[in-house]
C-alpha cells in the first residue's frame, strides 16, 4: 500500500511513480493488462469529453444571443443521426475487444501449478495448500498498544499478519475461495485479485507473480465488527526459497500431527493455548477474557465453562447455532483445539485444574 504524501501529477500519468490517485501496475501480467486497459479507456473518455464539451462551449460562445445569433429550425438530418449512432458503436467495439481479451485471461485458472484454498473467517484468513497437508491461520499482528493509540503507528499499521500466504514467483497459483461465516472479499491490489469468499460456494481466481516481494491487501467486503482488522499479506519468493519454506512448514505440520498421541502437560498446553487464543479468540472475547456481552460472553469467571468440560468442548468444536460463535473443528487442528480449551479453562483465575488432551479432541471430531 502506497502513501498519499508521495503523489504528484507525474505519478498520475507515469506508471512507475506512486499510485495514490491511480490503480497500480502491479506485479503480474494480468495486473499490467488491466492497468493498460484502464488507461486506454480513460484517455478515450478524456478525448470524448474534450470534443463534446469543446463543441458545446464553442457553440455557446460563438452563437450567443448577445452577438445576434438566431437559431436554425430543422427537424431531420439522416447523416447526423447515422453518425451519432455509428461512432459510439465503433468506440464501444474498440473498447470491448481488449476488455474481452483481458477478461478471458482473468477467468482462466486452468493448468495451475499450485492450488490454495482461502477461507474467510471473522476476522482472519485460513490458507490450505491443497493435497500437501499444510494449512494455517493468518491473523492481524499489529500490536494492541498501537491500535489503542498508546504507541506510534508503524508504516504497515493494520496491514501486518502473523502468518502471510507464501507463494513462488513465476508459477501459476489457483485460488479456491470460500467462507465459514459471512461474505468476505480477498483483495490484493498489486496482484489484481479481488474475489468474494461466500459461505457455501467456492469461487476461483488465479495469479502468477513476476517479482519477489511482500504485497498487502485487505478484506474488501463489510463483514462485521472487526472488518478493518482483517489484512491480507502475500510473500512471494523465488522457487528455491519457497521450496525451503514449504519443506519446513510441512515438517512442522507432520510433527504437530505426530504430537496428537502423546500426553501434553498443563504448562505446554497453556503456552500453546495462549498463542492460539490471542490469534483467534481475543478479537471477540477480549485479551483478558472479559468478552463483549451479549454477543460475546465473558470467559473469565464463566461458571458453566469451568464446571462442564463437555459443554465447553462442544461449543468450541461445533459452534453455537444462531450466534456469532463459529465451529472450529475444521479450522484448528486437535493440538490447537485442546490447547485453547485448556487455556481458557485455567486462565484469568478460572483455575479448572483439568487438561484436555489432543487425542480426546481428535476422537470427538471423528464421531
Amino acid at each position: 500500500m502506497r502513501s498519499l504524501k508521495h503523489w504528484s501529477v507525474v505519478s498520475f500519468l507515469v506508471p512507475t511513480a506512486s499510485y495514490a490517485w491511480n490503480m497500480p501496475v502491479g506485479v503480474t501480467d494480468v495486473s499490467g493488462d488491466i492497468y493498460r486497459l484502464h488507461m486506454t479507456i480513460f484517455w478515450i473518455c478524456v478525448a470524448i469529453g474534450l470534443l463534446v464539451f469543446g463543441a458545446m462551449f464553442y457553440s455557446l460562445f460563438r452563437y450567443r444571443h448577445a452577438k445576434g445569433a438566431k437559431a436554425a429550425h430543422f427537424h431531420e438530418n439522416t447523416l447526423v443521426e447515422v453518425l451519432w449512432t455509428a461512432i459510439p458503436v465503433l468506440i464501444l467495439i474498440a473498447m470491448a475487444v481488449p476488455a474481452t481479451a483481458t477478461l478471458k485471461q482473468m477467468y482462466n485458472p486452468s493448468d495451475a501449478d499450485l492450488d490454495v484454498m482461502i477461507t474467510g473467517q471473522q476476522w482472519r484468513w485460513r490458507y490450505e495448500y491443497m493435497g500437501e497437508n499444510v494449512a494455517f491461520i493468518s491473523s492481524l499482528s499489529t500490536p494492541q498498544v498501537q491500535i489503542n493509540g498508546e504507541e506510534a503507528r508503524g508504516e504497515t499499521y493494520l496491514l501486518d499478519v502473523d502468518n502471510p500466504l507464501v507463494l513462488p514467483v513465476n508459477r501459476k497459483v489457483r485460488f479456491l475461495m470460500t467462507s465459514d461465516d459471512v461474505i468476505h472479499s480477498w483483495w490484493v491490489p498489486e496482484l489484481a485479485v479481488k474475489q468474494d469468499a461466500v459461505p457455501g460456494f467456492i469461487n476461483e481466481n488465479w495469479v502468477r507473480i513476476n517479482e519477489p516481494g511482500i504485497y498487502r491487501g485487505q478484506c474488501a467486503e463489510l463483514c462485521g465488527m472487526d472488518h478493518g482488522f482483517m489484512p491480507v499479506v502475500v510473500h512471494a519468493m523465488e522457487q528455491e526459497a519457497f521450496d525451503k519454506w514449504f519443506a519446513e512448514r510441512k515438517a512442522a505440520a507432520e510433527k504437530e500431527i505426530s504430537g496428537i498421541d502423546r500426553d501434553w502437560k498443563l504448562a505446554e498446553l497453556m503456552e500453546r493455548g495462549q498463542a492460539t487464543y490471542e490469534a483467534i479468540c481475543a478479537s471477540c472475547h477480549q485479551p483478558d477474557g472479559g468478552g463483549s456481552p451479549p454477543a460475546f460472553p465473558a470467559l473469565a469467571g464463566n461458571e458453566q465453562l469451568i464446571a462442564d468440560q463437555a459443554w465447553h468442548l462442544d461449543r468450541v468444536l461445533n459452534g453455537v447455532s444462531g450466534a456469532a460463535m463459529p465451529a472450529f473443528r475444521n479450522t484448528l487442528n486437535p493440538v490447537e483445539l485442546a490447547a485453547v480449551v485448556t487455556y481458557t479453562r485455567n486462565a484469568w483465575g478460572n483455575d479448572a485444574g483439568d487438561v484436555v488432551q489432543p487425542l480426546t479432541v481428535q476422537e470427538l471430531i471423528a464421531q
